[in-house]
């Protein structure tokens, strides 16, 4: 017998056990255990989980198991490892987003965070586009943002967010912040885990030009993402189109 099986035999069913979850790898079950406490709220951002010996003899297999399953998350930054202070749930902060999230960095110095301007919020019913990119019912409703985003002042991005209603209710009753991923995990529990974007060139309308003061007509970099929650769900659709004069999509491949 294997050392997986010697570890949860004999363990009764039920919906916290490794068991349940299926014939996959035991690491990878008890990964799924902790991201199931990630969705839902039992470990919060920022929080510190406990001990690797503690969470071994909560669900009742080796330490090594436990740590195995930590180190993925930590390699998908969801959670994060601090030498002689334990493990952390990531935080949705600047340097986290800067590192996983936004990928333009200037041609000249360090990659940096830029700032935003909001130009309006609205909302509405989902359109087609935004429905296919959101999983959406016919009838669901979306909250819009459009923002302005520059480096030191000057125009670099025009975006448009494109979120359900049903997730973020109120949000456009509110203040909207720079960093959107931070106050999606603080005050509606959702974290951003991934996104996929599809790149590709444009000429820009009228509209969007005159947001970037530049005649319309002129090239930009369209990113078209799709953000997802941890347990896989579509949660965000941002269009956004950059200025690439001075900067570049940097995108590490491992």
């Amino acid at each position: 017998m294997s050392v997986h099986k010697l570890e949860i035999a004999g363990r009764p069913r039920g919906p916290d056990t490794p068991e349940a979850l299926g014939f996959r790898p035991l690491y990878r079950q008890v990964k799924a255990i902790f991201v199931r406490r990630l969705v839902d709220g039992v470990w919060a951002p920022g929080a510190v989980l406990p001990s690797e010996g503690q969470l071994a003899a909560e669900i009742g297999v080796s330490q090594g198991t436990v740590r195995k399953a930590l180190d993925e998350l930590a390699t998908e930054n969801l959670v994060v490892r601090r030498q002689g202070r334990g493990t952390f749930v990531a935080e949705h902060d600047e340097r986290r987003i800067l590192f996983q999230f936004f990928k333009l960095a200037p041609d000249q110095g360090a990659p940096r965070f830029p700032d935003s301007v909001v130009l309006s919020v609205t909302t509405g019913p989902a359109e087609e586009a935004e429905r296919a990119a959101l999983d959406l019912a016919e009838n669901a409703g979306v909250t819009r943002i459009r923002r302005l985003r520059s480096f030191d002042g000057a125009p670099l991005i025009v975006e448009t967010l494109s979120l359900p209603q049903q997730l973020f209710p109120g949000l456009e009753g509110g203040p909207i912040p720079n960093n959107l991923y931070s106050l999606f995990a603080g005050r509606y529990g959702v974290t951003i885990a991934s996104a996929r974007e599809r790149l590709k060139a444009v000429a820009l309308t009228a509209d969007d030009a005159a947001a970037l003061g530049v005649p319309a007509g002129g090239p930009a970099l369209q990113i078209d993402r799709v953000a997802l929650s941890l347990d896989g769900t579509p949660v965000e659709h941002r269009l956004s189109l950059c200025l690439t004069e001075e900067v570049h999509y940097l995108s590490d491949l491992r």
